[in-house]
């Protein structure tokens, strides 16, 4: 089918008029909380338990298969400097200085995990997606890229990606990463809570290679009820708050924890609604963008086949003609050496006559004996 000017701008005014229409955006808006999957599994993190041995870290890898580090998992020299998670890390594990000492005078340089005399015990705290229970990253996502499932998993289709990764923008974590490395196939790369180990009734793999327990997998809800029992059965062990229970509207990744969340680099001024409360007004505003998105994209994938079908057929008729001149001159070339080797036959062939007559001229004229 021919692609001209009016035919593409026709689709663009179909999809704006339809865009246009009261209710017409309604697919691209998530304008009202997720409610599904609230008592789904999920993973409490006990911050008091974790000794920051990165088995997580390795568990993680191993199962995602994103390879091995730079340095290996064992080397705990890595946890003097903070770290994110990125396209090869799904989840980190960072260490933060007592409440009471400053980490730079708490005697815990060169992978040493002791606190100085008279010092309390460093705080890990492992970090990764927290797969909230109405995601920023989904609610942000005019493609639906990002889906919550039943496993408590928010998962990413890649498929589905555009690349203008506003899910990396809207995540109130700052957990999803881009491929950079990849300028061709790039993707979003992040946690996905070992989805399809659970679909196989396996617990992820960070929970299972866990020694100490600091990591407890169960629904939501049940993960809650150990939360509280363990606040109220050792109250001056934990901040009497539940990290994830509330903050954007829930997530199914919660934490306990020993000292305030903000002195492990947690974020406590997220409030309690769901990121989906912010983005619906955002993207109601916009609905032409959202409607002419598939229309603008189909419309330039369209004229780029045209480009190229119309370049393609340019380089097949320069390759036609190049071919043909290249033929001509070779014809061309022929017809000179063969001129130019019948010259050279009538020239060796005349002075062959010349030198025969030459030669029986000079006998005819010897004297007799």
């Amino acid at each position: 089918m021919t692609i001209t000017r009016r035919r593409f701008m026709g689709w663009m005014g179909a999809a704006a008029v339809g865009s246009l229409v009261p209710g017409a955006a309604r697919g691209a808006r998530l304008d009202k909380q997720f409610s599904g999957h609230r008592d789904s599994p999920g993973v409490l993190h006990d911050i008091t338990r974790c000794i920051g041995c990165r088995r997580c870290e390795a568990a993680c890898n191993r199962v995602q298969e994103l390879g091995s580090p730079d340095r290996p998992f064992d080397d705990l020299t890595v946890l003097d400097q903070s770290r994110r998670t990125h396209h090869q890390a799904f989840t980190v594990v960072n260490r933060y200085a007592p409440a009471t000492a400053d980490m730079a005078t708490a005697g815990f340089r060169g992978g040493n995990t002791q606190p100085a005399v008279g010092q309390e015990a460093p705080v890990f705290v492992k970090t990764q997606c927290n797969h909230c229970l109405d995601p920023a990253c989904a609610s942000a996502c005019f493609v639906k890229a990002f889906k919550k499932k039943g496993t408590g998993a928010v998962v990413y289709d890649e498929s589905l990606c555009v690349g203008c990764r506003y899910c990396m923008i809207a995540c109130p974590f700052n957990i999803p990463t881009y491929e950079y490395d990849q300028p061709l196939t790039p993707r979003i790369r992040k946690c996905d809570l070992c989805h399809q180990r659970q679909l196989a009734g396996l617990p992820p793999g960070c929970v299972a290679d866990c020694p100490k327990e600091a990591l407890t997998f169960a629904p939501r809800n049940a993960l809650l009820d150990i939360a509280r029992r363990r606040i109220g059965e050792h109250p001056g062990r934990y901040i009497p708050h539940i990290y994830g229970e509330h903050e954007m509207g829930g997530t199914s990744w919660l934490y306990l924890s020993g000292v305030p969340f903000g002195a492990v680099g947690m974020n406590e001024r997220l409030g309690n609604l769901p990121a989906s409360a912010f983005t619906a007004n955002v993207l109601e505003t916009v609905p032409i963008i959202v409607g002419l998105w598939p229309v603008l994209l189909t419309g330039i994938y369209a004229i780029s086949r045209r480009k190229d079908a119309a370049a393609e057929q340019e380089r097949q008729a320069a390759v036609a003609a190049v071919a043909a001149e290249a033929e001509a001159r070779a014809r061309e070339q022929l017809a000179e050496l063969k001129k130019t080797h019948m010259a050279e036959k009538e020239a060796a062939a005349k002075k062959a006559v010349e030198k025969a007559l030459a030669e029986a001229a000079s006998k005819g004229a010897a004297p007799e004996a």
